[in-house]
């Protein structure tokens, strides 16, 4: 099978000025996500899809292939299926058809290799269409101030609560990485369709990098489970 992981990283970011090259645990925040990429078992190639001159340098020098993506779908309303997309027809148009796209979030570096090779065999052995990681919910009840200021519970009855092992189990989407078929993300403009399944990561691999102090939080985590190592 031919299985590529596409890398968006644009080269501005309202919540953190140059986001994908922030310094991280000692690297460019962007190294991560290339370095789990390049050391999964199933991955056959790893790309990066940017407007910005030095973040294609940097992917570069650490070993992806880069794709320069166009300026009308890089500013702050694209999606990221537009660059998903733009970067598919450009991967099969050097390499030919992919089997599975693997989409990863730059701002998600806890994950180790491993993970994206558990979910790459699970779509195979699975026959699923599209993937996405997720960590278990436990315990998570969600309140919301009404039109009248009255805070309630949106996803349980606060007169009946149950006890915890009667709760059902859900999954929180972590937006670490999604996989895909092409045809699914060109037929659906959706990087989710068909028969979808989960990866599920550890709990602590759920958090991302959107602000300053998701920043040194992060770092904590990642050295304290040694996955700044590789």
């Amino acid at each position: 099978m031919k299985i590529s992981a596409i890398i968006p990283a644009r080269g501005e970011s309202k919540g953190i000025r140059r986001k994908n090259l922030i310094d991280f645990c000692g690297k460019p925040l962007i190294y991560w996500s290339i370095k789990q990429a390049l050391l999964a078992e199933h991955v056959d190639s790893v790309w990066v899809s940017s407007d910005c001159e030095e973040i294609l340098e940097v992917a570069l020098s650490c070993g992806a292939q880069v794709i320069k993506r166009p300026g009308n779908i890089s500013g702050d309303t694209a999606s990221s299926e537009a660059a998903w997309l733009h970067a598919v027809d450009y991967i099969e148009s050097v390499q030919g058809s992919q089997d599975y796209c693997v989409g990863m979030q730059a701002t998600s570096p806890l994950r180790e290799c491993k993970d994206i090779d558990l979910a790459i065999r699970s779509m195979q052995s699975n026959s699923f269409d599209s993937l996405l990681s997720v960590c278990v919910i436990e315990d998570f009840f969600i309140w919301e101030r009404q039109d009248d200021s009255r805070l309630m519970p949106i996803n349980y009855d606060l007169n009946d609560r149950k006890r915890r092992q009667l709760i059902k189990t859900r999954y929180l989407e972590n937006g670490s990485f999604y996989i895909f078929k092409p045809e699914i993300l060109r037929e659906n403009d959706n990087r989710l369709g068909g028969m979808i399944g989960i990866q599920i990561m550890e709990r602590f691999k759920m958090f991302q990098i959107d602000n300053m102090e998701d920043i040194e939080l992060c770092e904590a985590i990642m050295k304290a489970y040694n996955l700044n190592s590789v």
